[in-house]
């Protein structure tokens, strides 16, 4: 089973990186398993000119692309920022899952085919808000993003995410323990996956 393991935190030796090495750790054996920092990518992240013109992608985005078309289960890690994904990830997101790539809208209806389809994902995403309050006040918005209009809208599927929260005021060492046990039981399970994916590589 080949992995796809995106570190999307901006900055080097931060949480989030730290949750992902115990991710990859807790795979075992049987997975061939392929590791990028968006942050050591050199690419522009705004999409100039939307979709209106073909923007090329450079060189380490191809390598990401070529990546994702290979992988069978992909892995985000990120911290919230503002209720959504660092900036750099954003562009990254922006400029990698293109029409013609990861998914086509339909000429004469509205609705548009999953290019990645046959892909499981997994997202860590790290917040300094209670999830419970997170729900409560705003709708769970990075969860409903991630699942829905970004990793699911491209086809995978299933998409879980867990948050893990909060960081701040001590939060991260009181919890890390927990937070391993339930890093470690997701990736334990990232085989199962398989069996309720569609067949077959959009």
């Amino acid at each position: 089973m080949r992995v796809l393991i995106l570190d999307g935190h901006p900055d080097e030796g931060r949480l989030a990186s730290h949750l992902l090495d115990i991710y990859q750790a807790a795979l075992g054996d049987g997975f061939e398993v392929e590791r990028i920092a968006v942050r050591d990518l050199a690419f522009e992240p705004n999409l100039r000119r939307g979709y209106a013109e073909v923007q090329p992608l450079e060189p380490d985005l191809e390598r990401v692309a070529a990546a994702i078309i290979a992988c069978d289960h992909l892995v985000v890690g990120f911290p919230m920022w503002w209720g959504s994904e660092p900036a750099l990830l954003k562009g990254f997101i922006d400029r990698v899952l293109l029409p013609g790539f990861a998914f086509r809208y339909h000429r004469d209806d509205p609705f548009w085919d999953r290019l990645l389809a046959g892909r499981s994902a997994d997202a860590i995403v790290t917040t300094d808000t209670p999830s419970w309050y997170l729900w409560l006040a705003y709708g769970n918005p990075v969860v409903r993003r991630w699942r829905g209009q970004i990793l699911g809208f491209c086809g995978f599927k299933p998409v879980r995410i867990v948050k893990l929260g909060p960081v701040r005021h001590g939060g991260a060492e009181k919890n890390i323990a927990a937070w391993r046990r339930t890093i470690e039981r997701l990736a334990a399970s990232a085989a199962s996956l398989r069996r309720g994916r569609t067949t077959g590589h959009g």
